[in-house]
């Protein structure tokens, strides 16, 4: 059969054996339905109106009091004109105005981490024209700056130790309203929740006490589930920050589809919240699929996917693109399992967005860099480096620290694979500098990887649109997900 994969700006093509197994979110298994457009707004009002766990935003506030308005930046979500942030929005600046809230003590906040702080043209797409003319002008859509230590706030520590400091206007203000986004995530189960303030919110020092080898490199950390050491410290973090700050945050969560279409809405308190989401979720999520075991999954690379241009071209990055499709899909993974993969790699590090990687990559190529949780020591010498956390303030770009949460995870790839083949690499140099296999085309490869380790008869899986929809997890037919992981760890929350 011949499929084609998505490789730089366009696709690559593949003559392929006739047994190969192709999936497509959304399409070889269709998603539960969505909300219908003419009633999300009805749905989000009355999700809004009825908080599991909590009171209604409407007898949290009076005239008087300070509200922000917490919301993810573009890399989820959609951009679409009922996509879950500009519809919520909207509704709860209705209840709040309801209740005599003044539009002036109201303040947006674009929850980006580590992320690069989005552009206006970013934040206008995120939240569309309305929200965007009436809030910006006026200074009341700002991005959260992890190294403006004047706006953030240091709690101390967690009991478990972890460093809290977190955003002072979020901190200081009378109601946080979380908007977020129920999405399979490889990293400790779903977005939105907890995991949006723990993350989107604080500071390099917090996300290092979750976004590393010995929380990332855990047997309960893949195949991905809702019960790792990482999940469980996103829920700890965020509820010492209530604690801290003496109230709970609103959290207004939707289910999305492959399409970022609403398939349920969910309000409330965070920790009562969360599980019922995560139970309309899983249904999305956690796909039973496999009859058996694949020895080789296909997909390419786009150059423009996830965190931002040069997604699939960035050696650094690459790996991490490569480790998510493993964790998602683990499950399904024979123990000798190869990933032919093809991408551009074409030394396009996109400096502008992430100046650190080009420094990495070289660093990693020297001083017995053997495998790269070697690098990890570094960590904090780039997380401190003021000309990269300059461009991180004032100039888009991610924070440096992002790229060893980044190397964390791209370990992962190689650790639970027999080998990477990267095919159509244009540098490839930049790719067997991270240790992986080149070949020139993806027939090539499978024949390379047939010889020397899967055998003439592999089960091959291809995955032609894995980076440009919402991913799902892979899971074997008869398997079904409860929220535990393979080890039998029941939930605990």
């Amino acid at each position: 059969m011949k499929l084609s994969f998505e490789y730089g700006h366009g696709l690559i093509e593949a003559q392929l054996p006739d047994n190969t197994d192709v999936f497509i979110p959304g399409e070889t298994i269709a998603d539960p339905p969505h909300i219908p457009e003419d009633q999300i707004e009805e749905k989000t009002l009355e999700s809004l109106r009825n908080p599991i766990g909590m009171e209604p935003i409407t007898e949290l506030v009076k005239k008087g009091s300070k509200v922000t308005i917490i919301f993810p930046d573009r890399v989820k979500g959609g951009e679409h004109a009922t996509a879950h942030r500009k519809v919520s929005i909207k509704l709860i600046l209705q209840e709040l105005y309801s209740v005599g809230v003044e539009k002036e003590d109201i303040l947006l906040i674009c929850s980006n981490g580590l992320h690069s702080k989005n552009t206006e043209k970013q934040i206008r797409g995120v939240l569309g024209e309305e929200l965007f003319n009436e809030f910006w002008y006026s200074n009341q859509i700002i991005n959260h700056d992890s190294e403006d230590y004047e706006n953030l706030v240091d709690l101390g520590t967690t009991r478990r130790g972890d460093p809290v400091i977190m955003n002072k206007y979020v901190y200081d203000s009378d109601l946080a309203i979380l908007i977020g986004h129920t999405q399979g995530n490889p990293y400790g189960g779903y977005s939105g929740g907890y995991k949006h303030s723990a993350t989107g919110i604080t500071h390099w020092k917090s996300i290092a006490s979750h976004h590393v080898p010995k929380v990332m490199h855990r047997k309960d950390f893949m195949p991905v589930n809702d019960n790792s050491l990482m999940r469980s410290k996103f829920d700890e973090i965020s509820e010492y920050m209530e604690e801290c700050m003496g109230k709970k945050f609103f959290c207004c969560d939707a289910v999305l589809d492959t399409k970022s279409r609403q398939i349920e809405i969910f309000s409330g308190y965070a920790k009562e919240m969360q599980p019922k989401s995560w139970t309309v979720a899983n249904e999305r999520t956690y796909v039973p699929y496999a009859e058996k075991k694949y020895d080789i999954m296909i997909f390419g690379m786009p150059q423009f996917f996830h965190y931002g241009d040069g997604m699939g071209n960035n050696p650094i990055m690459l790996m991490q693109a490569l480790s998510a499709q493993v964790i998602r899909h683990k499950r399904i993974m024979s123990d000798r399992c190869v990933i032919i993969c093809a991408s551009r790699c074409d030394g396009y590090f996109n400096d502008e967005l992430w100046p650190y990687t080009r420094e990495m990559y070289e660093m990693f190529q020297k001083e017995y860099m053997n495998t790269l949780p070697d690098m990890n020591r570094y960590g904090e010498l780039f997380a401190t480096n003021e000309e990269y956390i300059r461009k991180y303030r004032f100039g888009n770009a991610f924070h440096p620290f992002h790229g060893f949460s980044m190397i964390s995870c791209g370990h992962l790839a190689e650790k639970h694979t027999s080998t990477i083949y990267i095919v159509g690499a244009q540098e490839p140099g930049y790719a067997r500098g991270m240790g992986l296999k080149t070949r020139s085309t993806i027939e090539e490869a499978l024949e390379d990887a047939k010889k020397k380790f899967v055998g003439e008869n592999p089960n091959i899986l291809a995955l032609p649109k894995t980076f440009t929809t919402t991913s799902v997890h892979l899971m074997m037919k008869d398997e079904v997900y409860h929220g535990e992981d393979d080890y039998g760890c029941a939930h605990h929350h």
